[in-house]
């Protein structure tokens, strides 16, 4: 089929970009919504922006979309960043999330596309080392959960940080529960890879962001 990706800049929207791929399905565009507050229930937040700097390292285009980010209302946002595209379904990153897997999939059949989550209900240690298997570069952007302190603010995740995450078991190695996001710096479908320039951390004593204020596109090897 030929995709369009909804896509956060995060681990679990480019394993499923990659898993699509190997699928045999074309990805003709990344769509991505930017949201005018972290609360929002659909849609990720910290440096979404930058997602455009991805898409030029794959050689996808990148379709960016404001929401205000209001429960619900926000749908409307992402049937219209669908709408009108050539396209005959969408690929997702869904894990465990039946909120965002049912609304992502009445979307799609709203606007006659398939709804595709090849990671769904796959999220687990297996499946995050897998990601690091295939050379993925993660970077942690924003953590809101015991165990996860300042220090994880931009830290890569590699095998000792899955292997640190395993052992927190109060919460979903994958955040699924929101308990951090990320964001790819490289990955099996780079054409090219990102380096941070440049970025600020904040942290309250209990929550944190790491805001990407500048990025690098290089050679990769």
């Amino acid at each position: 089929m030929r995709l369009a990706a909804l896509f956060s800049g995060g681990k679990d929207s480019s394993m499923a970009i990659y898993r699509a791929m190997q699928k045999g399905h074309e990805i003709a565009c990344l769509v991505t919504m930017l949201p005018a507050t972290p609360e929002s229930y659909m849609f990720h937040y910290p440096n979404v922006k930058w997602t455009t700097y991805q898409g030029k390292c794959m050689g996808m285009p990148v379709v960016q979309k404001p929401t205000k980010g209001i429960k619900e209302e926000e749908l409307g946002d992402m049937k219209d960043a669908l709408a009108g595209l050539d396209v005959e379904g969408v690929v997702s990153g869904a894990l465990a999330s039946r909120y965002q897997k049912e609304r992502v999939d009445r979307i799609a059949k709203e606007l006659g596309l398939k709804s595709y989550a090849p990671l769904w209900q796959k999220g687990d240690r297996r499946l995050f080392r897998q990601v690091l298997d295939l050379g993925f570069e993660i970077i942690v952007t924003a953590a809101a959960a015991e165990g996860l302190d300042e220090s994880w603010l931009g830290r890569t995740i590699d095998y000792e940080a899955v292997d640190e995450l395993s052992g927190m078991g109060h919460l979903h190695i994958m955040f699924e529960g929101g308990e951090a996001e990320t964001f790819v710096l490289d990955g099996p479908m780079f054409e090219k890879r990102l380096v941070v320039s440049s970025a600020e951390k904040e942290w309250d004593g209990v929550r944190g962001e790491y805001t990407i204020k500048g990025l690098r596109i290089l050679p990769k090897g």
